[in-house]
């Protein structure tokens, strides 16, 4: 059985060991982000707000935080829904099979969106943007935002729920220049279905009705952030996890109104309105700063009774969106391989920031007839990979051969870039991508969504040993001195801040000059960082740091190299420059008196007590 509300999914998770209440009061400014992290970080249970501040709405939170509760709260249709995307995907599993999805199908059918004609929860009582819960996550934030939104929009050329989009993007709800109840933020980045409406609707100088959806059946904000098959609507993915169909109605201004979720924001986005949103702190471990997106004008704020208000917190890997990444793979399994030939699996780096770095494993099939020893087709699966929708953000993109390790898991961070690196040509397998798109919150490049992207293509036999440590007496040219190995093969350095491109390319000319007399047996991969010890402490603080700092047009470079007919390469280590930048955007540094009241509710007598 499926849960018909948020509340259902509360008791139930309360009832189970899931979910714990925060029966003190709490300050929506900083606290309840606080709470959260630090309850996410102990991989605990989800966290029910009693007493907010400045509102008269509770709050939950965390209640994808660990892949376990998720499969709790899905138990009763989770395998059902990975069969149903196995068909979407592989239509010729039904009939190789057709016992194992029969009753899969018969859920799918009855999964169909109900338009309900009266007494929706929904529409209990109204509210406004001020009465909402004002949370703030981070310091520089711009104001209060939405961060666990479902947010509907309809093509105006093809009205209706079956061609409708259900995304989840943030809503920012007052701050900067914003008409406090009157006009809130609307923030969506590239490859966004929500994109193709608006686009449409300017095209014809129509306004795009917006729907922002918060709370429900916990079905509906994941089918928001799936990447569902074309042609797979949201509504029904939701109603079929949520074994309980999508149910929904227009009000009298014509908006589509979930008549299960606990809050609805109406309001319409009109054509080249827009105003500064942000700062916010992202998923990427930095702030998105403050630029015009799509200005949303508030038409009505619906709630059910007794309604609860869900959010989550964005910050550095990992977060709870990182749960919801494990969620959407044990979902979706092989979803995008089958999608691209030869391709065996894809993986975004979550510590790296998701969308800033990608491992892949492909086939190499186009030369049976002879020994492979440099990439052929795993560099068209890789262009493929670069082009296919949210993937095609990604800066760095390293690439095996399935061939040369059957047994190579694209999840083992530093046996990936040890089998890389272990095969790699330099002078001939690094394959740039210059003057395109990257991800909205990446700020290593030279503009809003503007930088580069860099394939690293390694196939064939071992061709060397790499340095499993530092010998003694290691000793480099200055200004980057200071040593320290990260990972086989992969050593930081550091000595010298970043000044800018023009000076640092004097720099890094004469110091690979120089550096070319050192013993650089084993050695790879050369990162110039700010701190070497914080970047080589762990894996995970080395591809945050060298992934998210780094553009890889402008921040590679290498011991010895050249340019051959437009093509890049070195004959030494390859260099990638992970200092921070003039331009990059700002760490996300926790509040130091907010954390020491979240410690509080950790002593004997908190509600903390024994999980923090």
């Amino acid at each position: 059985m499926g849960y018909k509300s948020l509340h259902e999914c509360v008791i139930d998770l309360e009832n189970n060991g899931h979910l714990i209440r925060i029966k003190e009061e709490v300050d929506p400014y900083l606290e309840m982000a606080a709470i959260h992290m630090r309850v996410y970080d102990a991989q605990g249970p989800a966290i029910y707000f009693e007493n907010i501040k400045g509102s008269k709405f509770p709050a939950v939170s965390n209640l994808f935080g660990t892949l376990e509760r998720s499969k709790f709260m899905f138990r009763d249709s989770l395998e059902h829904v990975k069969r149903l995307v196995d068909v979407k995907m592989n239509p010729m599993s039904v009939l190789k099979n057709p016992f194992r999805y029969a009753g899969s199908s018969m859920v799918a059918l009855g999964a169909l969106p109900w338009k309900k004609k009266s007494n929706a929860p929904i529409l209990y009582g109204r509210t406004s943007i001020a009465e909402l819960p004002q949370i703030v996550n981070w310091p520089m934030d711009g104001g209060p935002f939405v961060t666990m939104p479902q947010v509907y929009t309809e093509d105006v050329t093809k009205p209706g729920i079956m061609n409708a989009n259900l995304g989840m993007y943030r809503i920012q709800l007052a701050g900067n220049d914003y008409i406090q109840n009157e006009e809130i933020g609307l923030h969506y980045q590239l490859h966004r279905g929500i994109g193709v409406h608006q686009t449409k609707a300017n095209q014809l100088g129509k306004p795009l009705k917006v729907s922002i959806f918060v709370g429900g059946p916990p079905s509906h904000p994941l089918s928001a952030v799936m990447p569902l098959p074309e042609g797979l609507s949201e509504m029904i993915f939701a109603g079929t996890l949520g074994n309980r169909r999508f149910r929904y109605f227009y009000d009298d201004e014509g908006f589509c109104i979930s008549a299960d979720a606990d809050f609805v924001i109406t309001g319409t986005v009109y054509p080249n309105e827009n105003k500064p949103e942000g700062p916010f702190g992202d998923h990427i471990g930095y702030y998105s700063l403050v630029h015009d997106f799509p200005l949303m004008k508030v038409h009505k704020v619906y709630h059910k009774k007794d309604p609860i208000w869900s959010f989550t917190v964005v910050g550095r890997p990992p977060q709870e969106d990182t749960s919801f990444g494990a969620l959407i793979h044990e979902i979706t399994g092989n979803a995008i391989p089958q999608q691209i030939a030869g391709l065996h699996a894809v993986h975004a780096v979550d510590p790296a920031g998701v969308h800033p770095l990608l491992f892949a494993i492909g086939s190499e099939r186009y030369t049976p007839y002879q020994k492979v020893e440099r990439p052929q087709e795993v560099l068209t699966i890789a262009n493929q990979i670069l082009g296919t929708n949210q993937l095609s953000l990604a800066k760095f993109l390293f690439i095996s051969a399935f061939e040369d390790n059957p047994k190579l898991d694209i999840h083992d961070i530093e046996g990936f870039f040890t089998h890389i690196f272990e095969r790699i040509d330099l002078t001939r397998d690094l394959h740039f991508l210059t003057n395109t798109t990257i991800d909205t919150l990446d700020y290593t490049g030279d503009g809003l969504n503007a930088g580069s992207k860099v394939t690293f293509a390694a196939v064939g036999d071992k061709k060397r040993e790499l340095a499993r440590s530092l010998p003694a007496g290691f000793d480099l040219p200055r200004p980057f001195q200071h040593a320290k190995l990260a990972l086989p093969g992969i050593v930081v350095v550091d000595g010298k801040a970043f000044s800018t491109y023009a000076e640092e390319a004097i720099v890094l000319e004469e110091w690979t000059n120089a550096a070319k007399t050192a013993d650089w047996t084993g050695i790879q991969c050369i990162v110039l960082a700010d701190d070497a010890g914080f970047v080589a402490e762990n894996v995970n603080n080395f591809v945050w740091t060298t992934f998210t700092r780094s553009n890889p047009s402008h921040d590679i470079y290498g011991i010895d190299s050249f340019t051959e007919y437009k093509h890049w390469g070195c004959r030494g280590p390859v260099i990638i420059d992970a200092r921070a930048k003039p331009h990059h955007a700002p760490d996300l540094i926790k509040d130091s008196a907010v954390e020491r009241r979240v410690d509080q509710l950790g002593t004997k007598g908190g509600s903390l007590h024994g999980i923090i």
